[in-house]
């Protein structure tokens, strides 16, 4: 007796691939038959109403808002009305360090903290001394230079 050229598992196999055909073949004459082709320009086209939301239906042409050009802003606007700060402003030293030389200023204007080395004193200072100092950028934020003792 001969034996049979494919085994059960090679024909469950080719079952297999001819029902994933059958399938592709499927899906693929559904999308036909669901395809969008053929619509007209006017079945395609989205509007944005008023609101800036989109639409199927065209904008009301009475709702059409004017819009002057000039108001138009692109880049932030001039600041020409605050006033030019003074670069000496007073404070009252919170902390300060003689060992170490260094401490912090309360600013009365703004309240924030200032760093004072004592390289940046002009008058020795102790703490709750009200004093004016100046301030520049360094490399951890504000340091107070030129600080005097207020009389």
């Amino acid at each position: 007796m001969a034996k049979s050229e494919s085994s059960f598992s090679k024909q469950e196999k080719e079952k297999k691939r001819q029902q994933k055909l059958l399938e592709k073949q499927e899906r693929k004459e559904e999308r036909k038959a669901n395809s969008k082709k053929g619509k007209s320009l006017e079945d395609m086209m989205a509007y944005i109403d008023e609101d800036g939301n989109i639409t199927s239906t065209p904008p009301d042409p009475s709702r059409k808002k004017e819009i002057n050009v000039e108001d138009i802003q692109i880049s932030v606007g001039k600041q020409q009305d605050q006033p030019e700060e003074s670069p000496v402003r007073t404070g009252i030293v919170t902390f300060f360090n003689e060992s170490k030389g260094f401490g912090f200023i309360k600013d009365l204007q703004t309240q924030e903290s200032v760093f004072v080395h004592v390289n940046g004193l002009i008058d020795p200072v102790k703490e709750r001394s009200k004093v004016t100092f100046e301030v520049q950028m360094g490399h951890k934020g504000p340091n107070a230079v030129s600080v005097k003792l207020v009389k």
